[in-house]
C-alpha cells in the first residue's frame, strides 16, 4: 500500500490518485490539515511504529505536501503551541512510518531547499552556474553588480510566496534597475540571491523520477512579458531532448541531495550552454504531463508500486 501525505487542495495528488483508481492500486491519503479525524498513534511495545486506521505499514510513501490544522482558538499564545505541538507529531510521523522508499524522506525535502546548497552542489559536479551572490554589504553588491556590466537579476533565498488575506501572492525573479544599483545605500539588503541576468534562447524544465528524465521547454523569451521569469505569464511547454550530459548531471545532482525527486530549471543560453537555475524538490509537474504529454505520473506510480 502507498501512503500518501499531502493537503485537501493538492490537485497534484488528485491527478494520481485518479489514475491510481482506475488501476486498482491500493493507498491511504494523508490529508494532514485532517490529522485529527484519522485514528492515529504509537505504541512502545510496537517500537513507536506510526499506525493510521489500523493501517501498520506501507510499501512506499509519496511526500507531496503538508498543512497544519486549523486551530480553532483565539488564544494565540495556546494556538501556537499547538501547531508547535503538530509540527512535532508529523516530524515523529515521518521518521516512525514503517517503509523504505520514499518519494522523497522530507528530511532531505527541506534540506534540499536550500538555495545555496543546491547551487554549490550543482557547481560540484560540474553545471555552469550563473555568478551569484548572497551578502548584505553593499560596497560587495556594487563590486558584484559593475562586474555583470550592471546586469544582473534578484530573487528569493527560500521561496517566492508571501502569505495574504485571500491566499498567496508570488515574488518573481526580477532584474534589478540601474538606479537602484546607484541608490543602494538607499535600501536594506535583506537576504536574497543576486545573479548575473543571462541571456536565453529558452528555459528547460526537467522533472527528474528516480533514474528517469524528462525535460520539457518555454519559449520565454517571446513576450516581454516572460523574458525574466517565464512564470508571470502562461506560455506553453513542449517535449525537449536534453543531451546525454545533461541529463546525467540531473541524474546526479539529485542523488547528490538524496532525493527520488526533482523539478529542476535550466536555461539554454545563445551561445548553447546549458546553466543550471534551482532544484525544487517538491516541484509541480502536471501540467508538463498535459502539455508536453510526458509520463510523469506513469513513473511516479512505477516508483512507488515497484519492491526492490
Amino acid at each position: 500500500m502507498i501512503l500518501i501525505i499531502t493537503h485537501k487542495e493538492d490537485f497534484t495528488a488528485d491527478y494520481v490518485i485518479e489514475k491510481l483508481n482506475k488501476k486498482g492500486i491500493e493507498y491511504f491519503r494523508l490529508n494532514c490539515e485532517d490529522i485529527d479525524k484519522y485514528n492515529y498513534q504509537f505504541r512502545n511495545s510496537n517500537s513507536f511504529n506510526f499506525i493510521i486506521n489500523n493501517i501498520r505499514s506501507f510499501d512506499s510513501v509519496w511526500f507531496r505536501r503538508s498543512k497544519l490544522p486549523d486551530i480553532q482558538t483565539n488564544n494565540e499564545a495556546e494556538k501556537l503551541f499547538l501547531l508547535s505541538d503538530y509540527e512535532s507529531l508529523f516530524d515523529n510521523i515521518y521518521y516512525l512510518i514503517d517503509s523504505k522508499k520514499w518519494l522523497s524522506h522530507p528530511r532531505y525535502v527541506y534540506a534540499a531547499e536550500n538555495k545555496i546548497l543546491q547551487l554549490n552542489t550543482a557547481k560540484s559536479i560540474g553545471f555552469k552556474i550563473p555568478d551569484t551572490l548572497i551578502s548584505n554589504n553593499k560596497l560587495e553588491f556594487k563590486t558584484f553588480a559593475s562586474a555583470n556590466n550592471n546586469s544582473i537579476i534578484i530573487k528569493p533565498i527560500r521561496q517566492g510566496r508571501i502569505k495574504e488575506k485571500n491566499g498567496f501572492k508570488s515574488i518573481f525573479t526580477n532584474k534589478v534597475g540601474l538606479d537602484k544599483i546607484q541608490r543602494v545605500e538607499n535600501f536594506d539588503l535583506t537576504p536574497c540571491i543576486f545573479q548575473e541576468y543571462i541571456e536565453k534562447e529558452y528555459e528547460i524544465r526537467v522533472t527528474v523520477v528516480d533514474k528517469k528524465v524528462f525535460s520539457a521547454k518555454v519559449d520565454s523569451q517571446i513576450n516581454e512579458e516572460t523574458k525574466v521569469d517565464w512564470r508571470k505569464k502562461k506560455i506553453p511547454f513542449e517535449k525537449y531532448l536534453l543531451p546525454p550530459a545533461i541529463v546525467k548531471k540531473c541524474i546526479t545532482i539529485t542523488e547528490s541531495l538524496n532525493l527520488s525527486f526533482g523539478a529542476i530549471d535550466l536555461i539554454k543560453t545563445i551561445d548553447g550552454e546549458y546553466v543550471f537555475l534551482e532544484i525544487n524538490p517538491n516541484g509541480q509537474w502536471a501540467w508538463l504531463e498535459m502539455e508536453a504529454d510526458l509520463k510523469i505520473s506513469d513513473e511516479i506510480i512505477n516508483y512507488l508500486t515497484t519492491v526492490k
